[in-house]
């Protein structure tokens, strides 16, 4: 139960006049005279509790922020209430000043090896108790402070962890991992030279005249959708993707991690992509068509921009693969010869005849059709 009594006669510190005081002690006439001890320090929040079950219940249900516990007590003594509060993680931080006679060293001992706070002597001095009190409560409040410090610490680490996570996903949406680590690294001008790889373009047929009868809002939509279709497919063949412009769409086999079957991984991309094009169509009401270019090659990559990164390709391989595309026949996916010769073992293909290249002159391409069996 909670006493009310009349304002206190000295003034104390406003931060310690706010704390609530729990007094447990059998003996009413004690718990009166502890109480008007404590109403002339300037407490004004005090709580009591006639024995130590009474005391865990009043410390589970109300705010406690120092307790004054009697040893000797009935039902549970003032040993068995500071065992079972120093055991709950809730409680354990609980300052409890243990009132104990002469007699009762050895449990007095005890008591503070568990993690009584302090011990005062019956009978008590006045001063002695205010100097008692005022010294558990200061201690507590500086833990509180470190506590909260403490806390506040840890959720600006979390917080700080929780933008390096997104930090880190950003980058890796544009840069290859390998790439985004270099420059996590601190290094600068990032470029490398590929003697090998794989790239393929893609461009949408039919997506000038949908956007015509389509909001931009839904046309950008739509197109999300199936460019994510396209890199989880890349993604979980292991291909990078490059970049988007407008409706077409370049990924790379081979880098930044060499690879020997960088061809054979693009023309399952290649032949993937008209998959996710037909779910697409179906699931959109849609009759989009795509043309697929694919050549191999070396060349140049590395990374450019200094505010806003972009990974990007350079050399004649790129811009053959970019031609491949663009004369592609619609629904097709067409390779350069040297894409033809990496693949010809392992899939079919059909002759698209003779065509002029910029940069190669007169060249043989060939369609995909498929794995071979």
């Amino acid at each position: 139960m909670e006493n009310q009594n009349t304002p206190p006669a000295v003034a104390i510190d406003p931060v310690f006049a706010a704390f609530s005081v729990l007094v447990v002690d059998d003996s009413r006439t004690l718990r009166k005279i502890l109480i008007r001890e404590l109403n002339s320090l300037g407490f004004h929040n005090i709580l009591e509790a006639a024995d130590g079950l009474e005391a865990i219940e009043v410390v589970k249900s109300k705010p406690v922020d120092l307790m004054l516990l009697d040893m000797e007590m009935p039902e549970l003594d003032g040993l068995g209430v500071l065992g079972q509060l120093k055991a709950d993680e809730t409680y354990k931080s609980l300052p409890i000043i243990v009132i104990s006679g002469a007699d009762q060293f050895e449990k007095t001992i005890k008591c503070i090896e568990i993690g009584a706070e302090d011990y005062l002597p019956k009978p008590f001095d006045p001063i002695l108790l205010r100097a008692r009190i005022f010294s558990s409560l200061e201690k507590k409040r500086l833990r509180d402070l470190d506590r909260k410090h403490l806390e506040m610490l840890n959720q600006e680490k979390q917080l700080l962890e929780i933008e390096q996570m997104k930090t880190e996903k950003l980058m890796l949406n544009i840069l290859p991992r390998p790439i985004a680590e270099r420059l996590k690294r601190g290094e600068k001008n990032i470029s490398g030279s590929y003697p090998d790889v794989t790239i393929l373009f893609s461009d949408l047929v039919g997506f000038t005249k949908m956007s015509s009868k389509t909001t931009a809002t839904e046309l950008v939509k739509l197109l999300n959708d199936l460019f994510t279709r396209f890199d989880v497919r890349a993604e979980a063949l292991g291909l990078e993707k490059i970049k988007t412009i407008g409706d077409a769409y370049m990924a790379v086999g081979g880098l930044p991690i060499p690879r020997p079957d960088h061809a054979a991984l693009c023309a399952e991309m290649a032949l993937g992509m008209f998959e996710d094009l037909k779910n697409f169509n179906q699931e959109n009401n849609a009759e989009l068509n795509m043309r697929i270019g694919m050549n191999s090659g070396p060349v140049v990559a590395g990374v450019i921009g200094f505010t806003k990164f972009s990974y990007d390709l350079w050399g004649n391989t790129v811009n053959t693969a970019s031609w491949m595309e663009s004369t592609s026949q619609h629904g097709r996916v067409q390779v350069s010869p040297s894409t033809y010769e990496a693949l010809k073992d392992a899939y079919d293909f059909e002759d698209a005849g003779l065509m002029e290249c910029k940069g190669l002159g007169e060249i043989r391409t060939h369609l995909l059709v498929g794995k071979k069996g």
